[in-house]
């Protein structure tokens, strides 16, 4: 195995790892919500409902990644880094996801690229388990449950 098939398999790897790994933490606030905290009112609702539209953005983010993890995996099947990116560019194209005149990023870039996705969606999974903390501590007004 050359270097760029072994960085193309730990990114598809580490790419893998964090979309599950927070896409199942974007769950949990959604699953834990309604068991723990009651109907407080219009303003929590609105609450959980911004929580809401962050888990859904972490899953989004989630589903994007798996798909760079497979591409990655695709690229790193090839025996050459210039023909496994050519087979993620054609897959691409074939997909009318990426014009196909365009010239192709290298490796590199790519995996740049999903890092920066990686990032976005930690943010937003921050978001989401801190809107979750406030109303948990919203719902006990303020207090620990005992």
């Amino acid at each position: 195995m050359t270097q760029w098939n072994a960085t193309a398999s730990a990114a598809a790897r580490n790419l893998g790892r964090n979309s599950i790994c927070c896409g199942l933490a974007a769950l949990l606030p959604l699953i834990a919500g309604p068991i723990a905290v009651e109907y407080r009112g219009f303003v929590p609702s609105l609450g959980w409902l911004l929580m809401l539209v962050f888990c859904v953005l972490v899953l989004a983010l989630a589903v994007h990644l798996l798909f760079d993890a497979l591409l990655f995996r695709l690229a790193s099947s090839h025996e050459t880094e210039a023909a496994g990116l050519a087979a993620v560019d054609d897959l691409l194209s074939r997909m009318q996801l990426r014009k196909p005149g365009r010239t192709p990023p290298g490796l590199e870039r790519r995996i740049a690229g999903s890092r920066r996705i990686v990032w976005r969606q930690r943010f937003a999974l921050a978001i989401c388990l801190v809107i979750f903390a406030i109303l948990l501590f919203n719902a006990n007004d303020g207090l620990p449950r005992c």
